[in-house]
């Protein structure tokens, strides 16, 4: 397992029930989906406001992945809570955030999706519709949750318009991606330093990235409910993973290259 990346996975929140004591849990497609890509998956959990275990843990990892999830809350961009706002986790944002800032700061691969997208831009400054249907004039529907029967996770509802000249361009190698739709909520105002790579049909931003080389990709679609099928969604995932192998590549050899002076300097008796 040493040639595979360790890759974060963050955690939500489920409230203590009859059954169950309060835990932290998430979905296991995302986790099969980046094994099957190479990853070795560390599921992060959320100790809110522990800035000292977040960065122990962080600093084994060599990529963050962003899963979807509860809504963000509006005060983490500075607004105040809509009543079309759904249920939040604010340990998890704690979370999500820092570890995103710090990635950022730091190089570290970043793939993000859906509530991962919003929280990329969140982290850079931006902020969120509340709720599409409300808040944005002119919105299509964006909300075909799963129902039984009705709607699947692997429904296509859209197709997204790529960004010529983008990572997302040179990953996805189409103009138009068909894809999935689990959202109500989106990009208001962008992120500083982000660069939106794809649009909805409205006109809603659906994916962001870096502006330079390093990688740090969110989309607003769920790729990892079509990986299986759709080599478009498994490029996202394999360039993530190689990605974060270079990365760590990278810093074992700068870690090397630093050692090298005090070796050099110790004497054989």
């Amino acid at each position: 397992m040493r040639g595979r990346p360790t890759i974060g996975v963050t955690t939500q929140t489920l409230e203590a029930s009859s059954e169950l004591p309060r835990c932290w849990v998430m979905s296991q497609r995302y986790v099969q989906v980046l094994v099957s890509a190479g990853a070795v998956p560390w599921l992060v959990p959320l100790f809110e406001g522990d800035e000292v275990l977040l960065r122990a843990i962080y600093d084994h990892l060599d990529g963050v992945f962003l899963p979807g999830g509860v809504d963000m809350d509006p005060a983490s961009y500075g607004e105040a809570r809509d009543e079309k706002c759904g249920r939040t986790d604010s340990a998890r944002d704690w979370a999500e955030l820092t570890l995103t800032r710090w990635a950022i700061a730091d190089g570290k691969p970043l793939l993000a999706v859906c509530r991962g997208l919003q929280v990329i831009n969140v982290a850079a400054g931006g902020t969120l519709y509340q709720d599409l249907s409300a808040c944005r004039a002119g919105s299509d529907k964006h909300d075909y949750f799963p129902k039984p029967g009705i709607y699947g996770r692997d429904r296509i509802s859209h197709a997204v318009r790529v960004a010529e000249g983008t990572r997302l361009a040179e990953l996805l190698e189409e103009e138009w991606v068909p894809v999935n739709s689990m959202h109500h909520q989106g990009i208001k105002t962008l992120g500083e330093n982000l660069v939106a790579s794809a649009f909805s049909p409205d006109g809603l931003i659906e994916g962001i990235e870096s502006p330079d080389d390093r990688f740090m990709v969110g989309v607003q679609w769920h790729p990892e409910d079509l990986a299986d099928k759709d080599a478009q969604a498994r490029a996202l995932f394999d360039a993530f993973i190689d990605a974060a192998i270079e990365y760590r590549t990278a810093q074992e050899a700068q870690a090397g290259a630093a050692s090298l002076p005090q070796a050099a300097g110790v004497r054989r008796r």
